[in-house]
């Protein structure tokens, strides 16, 4: 994914290192699918660049190290053979940040600088984290560290305090219409547009969005807010369209949809309406809450989406 905007963080980057101010440990905090990451790679590639040198690519350099979540156990072989489906464990153990360490009491191979970026750091384990705490206490010399997350409260409050900020809020629309247009240029202005709404200024978000095409759900979600749906002829085309795609991914999309129809129409809402419109986004994401860890029916989901949506409908008036 290409890097766009966060000209504020990259302003308070640069000036740290042109000023020879640069602090040992950075948290990267942001909403997930931001660009934090591809911002710490592109920011570390910066560091460890040798003057007269060009900017070198950071998934080559030596001196930028990148711990990984390793294979489940029985997988290595796999894992070796670059298979892609090799699955990952979900926490980075103690035993990988002390392999870190005992590398880092060498010096760096090219320059004087090196990287070491944890991306997401709120997957270190208990132990790894306390491991990683006596590094950034005592950080070796030349040595940065760049933590990604957008949990910053699951970090130890220890590491925490050890670090500098850099936060990285949610995109602007223009600037996810230059992301669509140069990372998924065959989507339409329609499916640009319902992605960019449910996204929530996630850039990263909105990408995985376009795959899930919900511009058709969009249009029927604009009708429901709009007319509301006394039959259930609208629902039910609704329910049909998120059924001929039932997988759990596509029904979180849904859901993050409806919940940013919502969060629009909040802006213009009247007073009378705007308590109808809180009541249908609180239910919709307590329906998100449940979907990762229960088993619901696309089609009976769908008929309680549109009738949340059709609930915060205005009345319409009568002659």
């Amino acid at each position: 994914m290409t890097l766009v905007g966060h000209e504020e963080a990259w302003r308070e980057w640069r000036r740290a290192m042109a000023g020879d101010r640069m602090h040992h440990a950075w948290m990267l905090v942001g909403s997930k699918g931001t660009g934090k990451g591809l911002f710490a790679r592109a920011a570390a590639a910066e560091l460890v660049a040798q003057a007269g040198v060009s900017q070198p690519a950071w998934d080559h350099h030596p001196d930028i190290l990148i711990p990984e979540h390793p294979p489940e156990k029985g997988e290595e072989k796999k894992a070796e053979a670059g298979d892609p489906d090799v699955k990952r464990k979900r926490s980075i153990p103690v035993e990988e940040v002390r392999a870190l360490q005992r590398r880092l009491t060498t010096r760096p191979t090219l320059g004087s600088r090196r990287a070491v970026i944890f991306d997401p750091a709120d997957d270190l384990e208990r132990a790894a984290s306390n491991a990683l705490l006596k590094s950034l206490e005592e950080p070796p010399v030349g040595t940065f560290f760049l933590l990604v997350t957008h949990r910053p409260a699951r970090l130890l409050p220890t590491i925490r305090s050890r670090c500098r900020v850099l936060r990285f809020p949610a995109i602007s629309d223009a600037e996810m219409e230059r992301i669509l247009a140069l990372e998924a240029p065959e989507a339409d202005a329609a499916t640009r547009s319902a992605a960019i709404a449910a996204a929530g200024g996630s850039p990263g978000a909105a990408l995985g969005f376009v795959d899930q095409d919900l511009a058709p759900l969009h249009r029927i979600m604009g009708r429901l807010v709009q007319e509301g749906d006394e039959h259930f002829a609208l629902r039910g085309e609704f329910s049909a369209l998120i059924g001929a795609r039932p997988d759990r991914e596509r029904q979180l999309a849904t859901l993050d949809l409806a919940r940013a129809v919502l969060t629009g129409m909040l802006r213009v809402a009247s007073p009378a309406q705007q308590s109808r419109v809180i009541a249908a986004h609180a239910e919709l994401s307590s329906l998100t809450a449940l979907v990762p860890t229960h088993n619901f029916d696309a089609g009976l989901l769908a008929m309680e989406i549109g009738g949340l949506l059709a609930s915060a409908a205005m009345p319409r008036e009568t002659a």
